[in-house]
C-alpha cells in the first residue's frame, strides 16, 4: 500500500512539471515511476553483482524484502534525478524562447 502511494507521489510531481512547461502530461508521469522502478532495478543489479563479488553465495542468503526496501533510496534518488534534468532542460529552452520573442521588434 505504501508502495502505491510512493508512486502516486512521484507520478504527480513529473504530472506537475509536464503541465507547467506545456508537456504531455501522462507520458511524464508514466516516466517518473518507470524511472523509478529503472533505478531501483540497477542499483539492486549492481549491488547484487558487487556482493557477489565479495562474498560469493551470499544472494541466495539475502532477505529479499529488506533488500527492495533498501533499495528504496536508490529509485528515489534515480527518480529526483531524471526531475532535476528534465526540469533544467526545459527552463533553459524556455527562456531561450523568451529571448527570441522580446527581440522581436527591437531595433538594432
Amino acid at each position: 500500500m505504501l508502495g502505491l502511494l510512493l508512486l502516486y507521489w512521484i507520478g504527480k510531481y513529473y504530472y506537475k512539471l509536464a503541465e507547467q512547461y506545456n508537456k504531455n502530461h501522462w507520458g511524464f508521469a508514466i516516466l517518473g515511476v518507470a524511472s523509478y522502478y529503472g533505478g531501483t532495478f540497477l542499483f539492486s543489479f549492481l549491488a547484487g553483482i558487487i556482493m557477489e563479488i565479495i562474498s560469493p553465495g551470499i544472494i541466495d542468503s539475502i532477505n529479499e524484502v529488506l533488500f527492495s526496501v533498501v533499495m528504496i533510496p536508490f529509485g528515489l534518488l534515480t527518480c529526483y534525478l531524471v526531475y532535476i534534468y528534465l526540469e533544467k532542460t526545459w527552463r533553459n529552452k524556455d527562456s531561450g524562447l523568451i529571448n527570441k520573442i522580446n527581440e522581436i521588434g527591437e531595433r538594432n
